[in-house]
């Protein structure tokens, strides 16, 4: 995935109400950014790191700057757009990056299912059983290895229980880790921060849900899915 336009590089000066972002551009102007992430950010959003801003380009909105990439102080650039993240994996299904989830003739995005909730992408072909595929964004790695979530998730723990559902009706459930950083070599529950999630976790595994994880290069000019990583639950 290509961003449309040259995104705009600053300083991050802080981060605060979950959804906003104050940062120096270039030129000394301070804008305040929509953050598009609303987990915690933990090692991405320490004030003084390199930012990139995506330019809506729609003077009406509020704000109109959104932050998309950080350059974390190890020099690791990061995507913290959680959104996306589902168009990463659907690229990537797309282009047949992604070999365990080939082979299928639709993909739909946001599908009513479970506990009233919508499937990230919801693939299907003939012959075969619906594939259920719930997408989360990790940014979380330490020494080489990701962590999901980085903030406590009831929402998460929920689209597992709808997965095992989906699982235990004979359909095929997937939880995708996309990990938007080019550092991590695999990806563990974060049992510390969400004890609870991680529970939910193997509970999930051990009634047929499967883990995948890619890990994607981001840059300033675009990001892409380019290696499947393990998952790891001990």
């Amino acid at each position: 995935m290509r961003f449309e336009s040259p995104l705009i590089e600053g300083t991050l000066l802080r981060r605060y109400k979950r959804f906003l972002a104050d940062v120096a551009l270039e030129g000394g102007a301070i804008v305040t950014a929509h953050t598009p992430n609303t987990g915690s950010m933990r090692g991405c959003a320490e004030p003084g790191s390199r930012v990139w801003l995506r330019d809506s380009g729609n003077p009406n909105r509020k704000y109109p700057f959104s932050w998309e990439l950080v350059r974390t102080s190890g020099g690791v650039m990061v995507g913290i757009n959680t959104a996306l993240a589902n168009h990463l994996v659907r690229e990537g299904i797309e282009r047949g990056v992604i070999t365990a989830l080939s082979g299928y003739d639709r993909i739909r995005s946001e599908v009513r299912y479970g506990e009233n909730s919508r499937v990230d992408l919801l693939l299907q072909g003939n012959d075969r059983p619906d594939c259920y595929v719930e997408v989360k964004n990790v940014t979380l790695v330490g020494k080489g290895i990701a962590y999901f979530p980085d903030a406590v998730t009831t929402r998460g723990a929920k689209h597992l229980r709808e997965l095992a559902a989906m699982a235990g009706a004979g359909k095929r459930a997937i939880i995708f880790f996309c990990v938007q950083r080019g550092d991590a070599r695999e990806v563990r529950p974060a049992d510390t921060i969400d004890p609870a999630y991680g529970h939910a976790l193997r509970n999930a595994l051990s009634q047929g849900v499967e883990a995948l994880a890619y890990r994607a290069e981001p840059s300033p000019e675009g990001i892409a899915l380019a290696l499947p990583l393990p998952v790891v639950v001990p």
